[in-house]
């Protein structure tokens, strides 16, 4: 079951999104939660297991949307259902903000995740191009796709 994450989960944020390497900076952690904790646009949704954080979302509140911009699972519990819990409540979250679409991006590479999107209604909308930087490795840097899901 997700619950939302509260200043005092941070550390245990942190180490998460150390392991899923999902590129996004303790900054934006830090004010994602922070912004939970006032109660303004943005929510950061937990997924524990006993008492270890295996996974995460940051969704933001938009004008007439939400944006998914983050979401991390532990390597050890991917392809366990993490993933599709989280989204199911992003998009439960969007609804209780009465936003029209989930918006997201994710790189061109992830064939796992875009499936997941897919799966759970979400279509691409677009693209940018050389948008991420290369992953370790790799060089070169790496399309976005644009996708969306609308809520009723």
């Amino acid at each position: 079951m997700t619950t939302e994450l509260q200043a005092s989960d941070y550390a245990a944020l942190v180490a998460l999104e150390a392991q899923a390497q999902s590129g996004v900076s303790d900054a934006l952690l830090k004010e994602a939660l922070a912004g939970a904790e006032t109660g303004s646009h943005s929510c950061v949704l937990g997924r524990f297991q006993e008492e270890v954080l295996i996974g995460y979302a940051v969704l933001v509140r938009l004008p007439f949307d939400a944006e998914l911009q983050a979401i991390g699972v532990l390597p050890a519990c991917r392809h366990q259902g993490v993933g599709r819990e989280l989204i199911h409540s992003v998009l439960a979250k969007a609804s209780e903000w009465q936003s029209e679409r989930v918006l997201l991006e994710v790189r061109a590479s992830n064939g796992a995740a875009i499936g997941l999107y897919q799966r759970l209604g979400f279509s691409q909308d677009g693209q940018r191009k050389n948008y991420y930087p290369a992953v370790q490795g790799a060089t070169g840097r790496e399309d976005a796709l644009l996708m969306s899901r609308a809520l009723s």
